[in-house]
């Protein structure tokens, strides 16, 4: 007897035509949107730089702004799409990086509602306090003039255990980043933080076995800096200067009397130049200037906490104008070499 088979009706799905017409003019939205957002993703800038803008600045200077550094076609496209979103830039302030190849759109987005980036600034060679509020206005939206009025304010310095004449102590040689517009008091804070790292224990340690303070280290190794630029001369000469200050002599370092002059220039020092009253002249007072006559480098600080053991309290620029020094334990010594080099600038026509 044969087997009855059953049959098994298979139902097919069909999706309900809302779901298929919604589905479909999803695509044909996302199709639009990207032929629409076509141009504002394939137009780039062709080179690397930033924007500034500064609180208040309109639209329309915005744009003056990015046409100069980028291009019209560019700029053009960003602040279009800046106005589409019925976007105010005069609330925006800050530093906003480019990059190159960087599209309209993605920019418009940072412009609007992106955090400002932080703005690259080396500190190096730095003299005066002049010199340093000159680099950072240079960088920053600060002008030198208010930097200038927080390194000299008294009581900002007092903050952080310092004071006018030595707050420059509290920058160290190096590339920082800070928003474009820090206040100066914030900047001041980040530096002290800074060197409050730079100062652990172990310098600290060292500073304190050589009867100096941090300050008077720094003070020490912005001579040192001044004397010499070669690396491995800087420890036997930070030693020569630590035997004067243990001696009670004085220091008689040249590169004070030229700071105390104002006169950065000058190869030969007088008589005259070493008499200049002057707390900053070491051949004028006793012990170590208010504060560093430079910021010097973390090399020439670290060269004074390792200074090497020696007995020399005279040194003399070499007549060969190699930039090194000969370096004497007694007065007549130190003459002869002291008559060598005045003979060699007297062939070279140096005067001053």
């Amino acid at each position: 007897m044969a087997k009855s088979r059953k049959k098994h009706n298979k139902r097919s799905f069909t999706m309900p035509k809302w779901i298929r017409i919604t589905a479909i003019a999803a695509l044909v939205l996302v199709a639009v949107g990207a032929i629409l957002a076509s141009p504002y993703l394939t137009t780039t800038s062709d080179k690397e730089t930033t924007l500034y803008l500064r609180r208040g600045t309109s639209n329309d200077a915005v744009a003056d702004s990015l046409a100069k550094i980028t291009s019209e076609k560019f700029a053009s496209k960003v602040m279009q799409l800046v106005a589409m979103t019925n976007g105010d830039l005069s609330s925006r302030q800050g530093a906003f990086n480019i990059d190159e190849g960087e599209s309209a759109l993605n920019l418009a987005i940072k412009l609007r509602r992106g955090a400002p980036d932080e703005v690259k600034v080396t500190i190096n060679n730095i003299r005066t306090k002049e010199d340093l509020a000159k680099r950072l206005a240079k960088r920053l939206m600060m002008t030198k003039e208010e930097m200038l009025r927080a390194l000299n304010d008294k009581e900002l310095c007092a903050a952080y255990d310092k004071n006018p004449d030595n707050i420059t102590g509290i920058f160290l040689p190096d590339t920082y980043q800070f928003l474009w517009d820090i206040e100066p008091a914030k900047l001041i804070e980040h530096m002290s933080r800074y060197s409050n790292k730079f100062w652990d224990d172990q310098r600290k340690e060292k500073a304190s076995k050589l009867g100096l303070t941090p300050d008077e280290v720094v003070a020490l190794a912005a001579i040192v800096e001044g004397e010499t630029a070669k690396a491995d001369e800087k420890g036997k000469v930070a030693r020569l200067y630590l035997n004067r200050l243990k001696k009670h002599i004085k220091l008689q370092a040249d590169p004070t009397v030229k700071f105390a002059l104002q006169n950065f220039a000058l190869r030969r020092i007088t008589f005259a130049d070493t008499s200049v009253p002057s707390p900053w002249n070491t051949y004028y007072v006793e012990g170590l200037p208010p504060g560093p006559i430079c910021i010097p480098d973390k090399a020439s600080i670290d060269a004074v906490l390792d200074a090497p053991e020696h007995n020399y309290i005279y040194m003399c620029a070499k007549e060969d104008f190699s930039g090194y020094h000969n370096f004497a334990e007694t007065y007549q010594e130190h003459e002869a070499f002291a008559a060598r080099y005045h003979q060699a600038l007297k062939e070279k026509g140096i005067r001053r």
